[in-house]
């Protein structure tokens, strides 16, 4: 019994080095690249930890907000960043959680991210300023808006989610695959796997790129690199989305918002014009257009086609 129980503990032992190794090995070799150097930016020093950010151009204020996802990073608006800086100043960040900011071993919630751009609005922009946000992040940027109007003028949200899917709340079961993220081992471990490059490669295929052949390996490294920087801490805001920590239900902001809000869907989706037909039903004014044959990240896909949506807007 006791040589059984020796032989439990040995190979217990065994598999939690073996899994710390591939962890280990992992976070070795995803930035060995360097596609996100921090020479190219600086750092807000916030409450809840530092925050990479980029100022690039001169003239009226622009800030570009990446999708919530453990894997983006300001690296989504490399392509457009050149084309605004010609009549604006560009700030793009990295959230927490996310690519070179800090990743600290809590809770991220919606609330926390409203602080984090109301923050950096007030703080670093200093004055009133045009907002663009991709896919989730579009919610806590209109809860901003709504809880101060003195820090954004214009609201373009690329991609945005639907109402229902922003109204998820945390239950058990979703705390329990948190809890099991937030582990030193087994949580690194299987977020690794949601992580690994094939995911990341599905992800762009699925997704973010309708069109497989624009996807570059540079681009999709950057991925793979953000996810897994900092020891693969941003396993921490995962579980945070897994639980839906990260959701809350904006129709109440929506109803009072009073800031120019344009929306870009996927014109190749139904169910993206069904989203965006939808966000119409609780403001009116709200303004639409769609990119054919693009995925979620348009922005990235067809810089073209999305600059010349956005000069549309701009000057209607």
């Amino acid at each position: 019994m006791k040589k059984n129980i020796r032989h439990f503990f040995l190979l217990s032992a065994l598999a939690a080095g073996t899994i710390y190794g591939i962890n280990t090995f992992i976070d070795a070799t995803a930035g060995v690249r360097k596609y996100l150097n921090t020479t190219s930016g600086r750092f807000f020093e916030w409450r809840y930890g530092n925050i990479f950010y980029t100022k690039q151009g001169k003239g009226t204020p622009v800030l570009l907000i990446h999708d919530l996802h453990p894997a983006s990073s300001c690296a989504e608006w490399e392509k457009i960043v050149k084309k605004l800086e010609k009549e604006h100043t560009v700030y793009t960040l990295d959230l927490l959680g996310c690519g070179r900011s800090d990743k600290p071993n809590f809770t991220y919630t919606n609330y926390m991210y409203v602080q984090l751009i109301t923050d950096f609005v007030k703080k670093i922009i200093e004055e009133k300023t045009d907002v663009f946000a991709t896919g989730d992040s579009g919610s806590f940027t209109l809860m901003a808006a709504n809880m101060d109007d003195s820090i954004f003028h214009r609201i373009f949200l690329v991609s945005p989610p639907s109402l229902e899917s922003l109204q998820g709340i945390p239950n058990k079961g979703d705390n329990f695959l948190k809890n099991i993220i937030d582990l030193p081992i087994i949580g690194t471990f299987y977020y690794n796997t949601k992580m690994r490059e094939q995911r990341i490669t599905e992800l762009f295929e699925r997704d973010y790129f309708k069109r497989k052949n624009l996807i570059s390996d540079e681009t999709k490294n950057a991925y793979h690199e953000s996810a897994h920087l900092d020891r693969s801490k941003g396993k921490y805001l995962y579980g945070s989305i897994i639980g839906n920590y990260t959701k809350i239900n904006i129709i109440p902001a929506l109803k009072k918002i009073e800031n120019p809000i344009y929306l870009i869907g996927n014109r190749d989706k139904e169910s993206s014009v069904q989203v965006l037909d939808s966000y119409l039903k609780y403001d009116e004014n709200i303004e639409t257009a769609y990119i054919s044959n693009c995925g979620k990240l348009p922005q990235l896909e067809d810089p073209k086609k999305f600059m010349e949506i956005i000069r549309m807007f701009y000057e209607s």
